[in-house]
């Protein structure tokens, strides 16, 4: 593997803040961009969000981060993921790779992991590339949700996948 995977820490805000700045056309047609929202994601840091920065092995640059949200346990034992990748390693196959590392993380049995039986990925039809990660990482179509979250002043649309522990290929 070319990265790995770990949670944020406070040392991070700088180079966290230049990938987002770096990557603002990159994300802004799909989430709110907020360079300077980085103490706030540790500050959230819990039993129902977990974050995972992507880092880049060779240079110690930070790929993607994806938050892994919602996550409820019990019978349930479901979340939902949410992924943003950072120039200049999108389009390299980088955030494929850790992605894989999350999801892997998320079905491994608690304590090394979260132990999650279930995962969700939401995304606009439009994003093309997301819907290809949900679909390379083995995600199956579960359907449509209209109007499903408002992001940059509207309610956005979203196709839905999903993966269960039973159907993760693994590493």
């Amino acid at each position: 593997m070319r990265v790995s995977i770990r949670p944020p820490r406070p040392e991070d805000a700088a180079a966290h803040r230049a990938a987002v700045l770096r990557s603002v056309e990159h994300l802004s047609p799909w989430n709110p961009v907020d360079p300077d929202g980085f103490h706030e994601l540790l500050r959230r840091q819990g039993a129902d969000l977990q974050t995972f920065l992507i880092v880049n092995e060779e240079d110690g640059g930070i790929v993607g981060k994806c938050n892994v949200a919602n996550i409820v346990r019990a019978r349930f034992r479901n979340a939902a993921l949410g992924y943003d990748s950072y120039l200049p390693y999108n389009g390299t196959g980088r955030m494929s790779e850790g992605m894989r590392l999350v999801v892997d993380r998320c079905f491994t049995s608690w304590p090394e992991g979260l132990g999650l039986h279930r995962l969700e990925i939401n995304v606009q039809p439009d994003n093309s590339r997301s819907v290809a990660m949900a679909k390379r990482l083995g995600f199956r179509h579960e359907g449509f949700s209209p109007r499903m979250l408002y992001i940059n002043d509207a309610w956005r649309d979203h196709e839905r996948f999903a993966l269960t522990a039973e159907e993760w290929r693994g590493l």
